[in-house]
């Protein structure tokens, strides 16, 4: 159990003496709430608010959820017809790198015009970001086969779907799950551009929306409190995918069992 308790204990141990630090600075400086504000006043917005952060939390997290969904979905998809075909390989994978270095800012505003349902248009755009690290990470796994074992299943005579999912599938789930991890934040980044660039208000907005607000209105606090939850609820994001690899990979690859030995 050490090091499991040192994994937690560590970075916790490092954030108070960061938070210390900061609110040591802003009382010693006497630096303006709106400005900087201090721990203990991002702390009280955070309460005092509760109802409309965490409401706006709620909404950004369903957006990240549904549009991590689909990137998974769409990329395990896209990543088994790469490996079937060197052909469909070679012509599509250039466009999925497209959708990588395109900036989401450019075109999230013509997703929101053509498509006229705002959460569509907003799960549509974060897709878009999360997308690519699923077809990269499953392609590179399915294609990660040992070569003798490979050479065994043509001599056997195995058909293409039983060197998919006994042999490939199996040999690509490591890389599967590390492109997990990368697309659950990548989903909530895109779900926050999303909002910054669609920019509506009403009772389904999101963080985004109440970040902006707070910058219109100078409540410095309510947007670092913001800025917190979006921070949190990243990191739950990427704990649960952690977990999730362990429980998968835990009892027979040497990726998580060589992890536990250290």
């Amino acid at each position: 159990m050490r090091a499991p308790v040192q994994r937690v204990a560590y970075p916790i141990l490092v954030a108070i003496v960061l938070l210390a630090l900061w609110q040591g600075l802003v009382t010693a400086f006497k630096v303006p709430h709106y400005l900087v504000p201090s721990p203990a006043r991002v702390a009280s917005t955070l309460v005092e608010d509760a109802a409309l952060l965490f409401g706006a939390l709620f909404n950004t997290l369903q957006i990240t959820l549904l549009s991590f969904l689909a990137a998974v979905g769409v990329g395990i998809l896209v990543a088994a017809a790469f490996v079937q075909s060197r052909i469909i390989e070679t012509a599509l994978f250039p466009y999925a790198v497209l959708l990588q270095v395109t900036p989401i800012v450019a075109i999230a505003p013509l997703v929101i015009i053509w498509v006229k349902d705002p959460t569509a248009s907003l799960v549509i755009c974060a897709t878009l970001v999360a997308l690519f690290p699923i077809i990269s990470n499953t392609t590179l796994g399915l294609r990660s086969v040992n070569p003798g074992l490979l050479a065994y299943f043509r001599l056997q005579r195995a058909t293409r779907m039983q060197t998919l999912f006994r042999l490939r599938v199996p040999s690509a789930l490591p890389y599967f799950f590390g492109g997990l991890r990368i697309s659950s934040g990548l989903a909530l980044i895109g779900a926050v551009v999303a909002e910054f660039v669609a920019g509506t208000g009403g009772t389904g907005t999101g963080l985004a929306y109440q970040i902006l607000q707070a910058g219109y209105q100078l409540n410095i606090p309510r947007m670092f409190a913001s800025l917190l939850l979006i921070t949190l609820a990243g990191v739950a994001l990427f704990s649960l995918m952690s977990l999730l690899s362990r429980w998968a990979l835990g009892s027979w690859h040497e990726s998580e069992t060589a992890h536990d030995e250290a």
